[in-house]
C-alpha cells in the first residue's frame, strides 16, 4: 500500500471510530439494544467534512436483516442516522422449529427446480415493524425459462411463516472463473488497445480492448475500465463455462446476428458508457466504487428473452431473444439498468421484495435512462421508455416500461395508493399493492423521477391525437398540471445521493421521500427550488 492508500485507510478508520463513538453516545437515535454490535461497510466524506458511515448490525451475534443504517456526523458530532428499524430489538434467539422445517417451508414456495442443497442460518429479520427470529434459507436453481435463481427466504423461526424473500440475482447464479486442479497459468502480458466494433444497436463504435502478447490475440477486455470484459456463453447456462471473446485484427462484429461477436460489441459499448456515466457524474470508479470492472456473458441459454445481473459473480448475462419477436437484450438502457443493480447492491443493498424491491428496480430504470441520455447515440435515441429497441415490431407502446406513465402497461400503478387515491392510478387497492411484483410497484418511483426532471410535460409521440392521447393532467395524480421539472442533471444527482447516502436495505416509499428531500437540501440548500420540486413531485404521485 502506497502513501495515498495509507492516508485513505487512516481517514476511513478515523471516521469509523467516530461513528462508533456516535452510536455509543446516541443509542436511542439508532434504536440500539445492549446486545447489538456494529460493523462498518463503507465510508464517504463530503467536501465540508461530513462523514457518512454505512453500518451493518448484529444482535447477539446474529445478522440483522433490515438493521443496517448510515451514521451521519461532522467533527465527531452526530447529525442524524438513516435507518428503518422502528425500535430496539428484543427477541429470543432460540428457534421453535428446526432448520430442516424451515427448508421445507421455503421449498413449498421455491418448488422442485433447485440444483444445490439448500442452506440455512439464523438471523433477526427486522424488515417489518416487529423484529423476529428467522431462518435465512437459500435455494439455488433455475426458472422454467432458464433464468438462474439464488433466492433467500426469511422464515419465521417460531411458526414457519415466510416473512420476505430476496434475490442475489436480479435472479441468482453460479460463481465466475475458476481454474481446475494443478498450477494456474501465469498472468498474460496485456496492453491497452482500441478496436472497432460493429454493433446491432449502437452503430460502429470504438472499443477498449487488450493486446495479449502471449497469445498474439486481441481480447474484448477494457483495461482502462477495470478490465471489464465480455465472454461468449455458447448458449449454455453455466456462467463459469464462458469463453473470453478474442479476435485477430481488433475488428469486432459485423452489425448483424450472423457474427456472434456483434452482440458482444453492444455489451462492451454499454459497459463502457455505464462506467463513464458513473465516473463523469458522480466520481464513481466502477460499480462498487473500487475501480474493479465486471464482466458480461453474451448468448446466454437458448431463446432466452431476458438479461440479468448477479451480485454473486459480479456479472451480467444477456439473452439472444426468441429469434422472432424479441432481439438480443443488449440495448444500452437495458445494460445500464442491469449494471446499476450492482451499484445498488454495493450501496443501499435494497432488499428485492416489497417497496424496497420496487425502489431497487426503479433505481435501475432511472439510471438506465440517464445512461442512455449520457451516451446520446442517434442510433439509440434517449428517452424515458425502457427496452423499446429489442422488439422486432416497433409498434407504438412496444417496450418494457414507460417511466412517465407507468400504467400504459395496464399493470404498473402511476401513483401510490392512499385513502385519497386508493386506486393508485392503476386500479390497485392498498391490499393489492402489497402483493405487486417489484417490476410493477417500481412505477411510482419512475414516475416521480420523470416529473422531478421534466415536469408535467407529455413526451413527443404520446400527446393528444396519438394512440396514448395524453395531456398534462394524465401525468399527475393531484391535478398539479403546472408542475415544472428541475432538469435531468439535478434530478439524477439527488437520486444518486439519496441512494448512496440515505437509503438502507429496507427503505420504503415514505422513507425515500424523506431521503430525497434531505439529498436535495444537501446539494442545493434548505428552501431551494430543488427541495420544493422534490416535494411537489412526490405529492404528484401520492407519496405524501
Amino acid at each position: 500500500m502506497g502513501a495515498a492508500g495509507q492516508s485513505v485507510a487512516a481517514i476511513n478508520g478515523a471516521a469509523v471510530d467516530r461513528a462508533h463513538a456516535a452510536i455509543r453516545q446516541n443509542p436511542t437515535a439508532i434504536r440500539a439494544s445492549a446486545a447489538d454490535a456494529f460493523t462498518a461497510r463503507s465510508v464517504s466524506v463530503d467536501a465540508d467534512g461530513t462523514e457518512h458511515v454505512r453500518m451493518d448490525r448484529t444482535y447477539r451475534g446474529l445478522r440483522v436483516i433490515g438493521g443496517d443504517m448510515v451514521v451521519h456526523s461532522r467533527g465527531g458530532v452526530m447529525k442524524s442516522a438513516s435507518l428503518t428499524l422502528a425500535k430496539p430489538i428484543n427477541v429470543g434467539v432460540t428457534p421453535g422449529l428446526s432448520a430442516d422445517d424451515a427448508i421445507v417451508a421455503a421449498g413449498v414456495q421455491f418448488g422442485t427446480q433447485f440444483n444445490a442443497v439448500p442452506t440455512t442460518s439464523l438471523v433477526v429479520f427486522a424488515g417489518r415493524n416487529n423484529p423476529k427470529l428467522a431462518y435465512d434459507v437459500v435455494y439455488a436453481g433455475m426458472t422454467k425459462e432458464g433464468t438462474p435463481q439464488r433466492l433467500h427466504y426469511f422464515v419465521d423461526a417460531l411458526n414457519g411463516e415466510i416473512l420476505a424473500t430476496d434475490s442475489a440475482v436480479k435472479t441468482g447464479t453460479l460463481p465466475g472463473d475458476r481454474y481446475g486442479t494443478g498450477t494456474p497459468p501465469s498472468p498474460p502480458v496485456l496492453t491497452p488497445a482500441t478496436g472497432t466494433g460493429n454493433s446491432l444497436f449502437a452503430g460502429t463504435q470504438p472499443l477498449g480492448t487488450a493486446w495479449n502478447a502471449s497469445r498474439r490475440l486481441f481480447e474484448l477486455k477494457d483495461l482502462t475500465r477495470g478490465s471489464t470484459h465480455i465472454k461468449d456463453l455458447g448458449n449454455g447456462y453455466r456462467l463459469e463455462a464462458g469463453t473470453l471473446v478474442v479476435d485477430a485484427d481488433n475488428k469486432w462484429g459485423n452489425g448483424a446476428m450472423s457474427d456472434r461477436v456483434s452482440t458482444g460489441v453492444d455489451a462492451a459499448y454499454g459497459f463502457a458508457k455505464t462506467w463513464d456515466y458513473y465516473k463523469s457524474n458522480f466520481g464513481r470508479e466502477g460499480i462498487r466504487g473500487d475501480g474493479a470492472g465486471a464482466w458480461g456473458g453474451i448468448h446466454y441459454f437458448i431463446n432466452y428473452v431476458n438479461a440479468f445481473w448477479s451480485d454473486e459473480c459480479f456479472c451480467m448475462a444477456f439473452g439472444d431473444g426468441d429469434g422472432t419477436s424479441i432481439r438480443p437484450l443488449v440495448t444500452i438502457d437495458i445494460i445500464g439498468h442491469e449494471v446499476s443493480h450492482g451499484v445498488t447492491a454495493s450501496t443501499a443493498g435494497l432488499i428485492y421484495s416489497g417497496e424496497s424491491g420496487g425502489l431497487n428496480e426503479a433505481t435501475s430504470d432511472i439510471f438506465g435512462a440517464m445512461i442512455e441520455y449520457y451516451a446520446n447515440n442517434a442510433k439509440q435515441p434517449p428517452n424515458y421508455v425502457i427496452g423499446e429497441q429489442i422488439f422486432v415490431n416497433q409498434a407504438w407502446n412496444k417496450n418494457i416500461r414507460t417511466m412517465f406513465k407507468p400504467y400504459l402497461d395496464k399493470i404498473s400503478p402511476d401513483c401510490y395508493p392512499n385513502d385519497a387515491n386508493p386506486a393508485g392510478g392503476g386500479n390497485r387497492t392498498p391490499a393489492a399493492w402489497a402483493g405487486l411484483d417489484v417490476h410493477y410497484n417500481s412505477g411510482v418511483a419512475n414516475h416521480f423521477f420523470y416529473l422531478l426532471a421534466e415536469g408535467a410535460v407529455v413526451p413527443a409521440g404520446y400527446e393528444a391525437g396519438t394512440p396514448a392521447n395524453l395531456g398534462p393532467s394524465d401525468l399527475v395524480c393531484n391535478g398539479n398540471t403546472g408542475l415544472a421539472g428541475i432538469g435531468r442533471d439535478a434530478a439524477q444527482q439527488i437520486w444518486y445521493r439519496a441512494l448512496t447516502t440515505y437509503f438502507t436495505s429496507t427503505t420504503n416509499y415514505a422513507a425515500a421521500r424523506v431521503a430525497t428531500l434531505q439529498a436535495a437540501e444537501d446539494l442545493f440548500g434548505a428552501g431551494s427550488p430543488q427541495v420544493t420540486a422534490v416535494a411537489d413531485a412526490w405529492n404528484a404521485v401520492s407519496v405524501l
